[in-house]
């Protein structure tokens, strides 16, 4: 964050040169700031900002939150999530503040991808920012969109869910035409019905439930 108090301002010539100075966060006003979606989080004790003679203050404080988003899953593992992280400050109209982006979408995009070092189930994909006002009662307030966009990576459950599936029921139909008696294909086929249970509940086990719309390969 950054943001100008010229109330603290001084000449360095005054002061043996010293043109920038570190102070504790509370020292002085600084922005409210709230996320929107945040479900929980975890605040570091790096609660200092960075103060210019010219009265710039440059806060920079690691933040870890856990954020809700709603899930559209109808095409998984194949689909691919849009979650909003909205920042604002309902505190303060935009008459008395207005917050900026200081860095590009692209540049934020290179920064996001050089701090996602983990090699998991998701796959960032974009990143993209909102600035717009928000009309609450009489007043407006200015609000932040960070719209970041992921993609599930579908190895895993292709080789854990979908390839035994099909592969039972590869095996149901050609055990259903073959030329086996009666008494063989029963048992091939409560052989099948029981694997193909085993497959719903891992599907019934790994599937996200915060969504309104089953996903397809639920569905079948």
């Amino acid at each position: 964050q950054e943001w100008k108090n010229t109330f603290v301002t001084w000449n360095p010539q005054d002061f043996c040169n010293i043109s920038k100075i570190i102070l504790p966060i509370d020292a002085y006003w600084s922005p409210p700031i709230f996320i929107l979606e945040r479900v929980n989080g975890q605040n570091t004790d790096m609660n200092y900002a960075t103060v210019t003679h010219n009265g710039s203050f440059n806060s920079t404080q690691p933040f870890q939150a856990t954020l809700t988003c709603s899930l559209l899953i109808f095409r998984f593992p194949f689909d691919t999530q849009m979650c909003n992280l909205s920042i604002a400050s309902f505190l303060y109209p935009a008459t008395d503040l207005v917050m900026k982006m200081r860095r590009t979408p692209a540049e934020m995009m290179r920064d996001s991808e050089s701090f996602l070092l983990t090699d998991g189930e998701w796959k960032f994909t974009n990143l993209s920012i909102i600035e717009y006002l928000e009309n609450i009662d009489d007043d407006k307030f200015s609000v932040i969109i960070y719209v970041v966009s992921m993609e599930r990576r579908p190895t895993l459950y292709v080789l854990n869910l979908i390839l035994p599936t099909c592969a039972l029921y590869l095996l149901d139909m050609a055990v259903l035409f073959g030329p086996s008696s009666l008494e063989e294909k029963i048992s091939f086929q409560i052989a099948i019905v029981l694997g193909s249970s085993m497959l719903a509940v891992i599907l019934n086990n790994i599937l996200p439930t915060s969504s309104n719309k089953p996903p397809v390969i639920g569905t079948h």
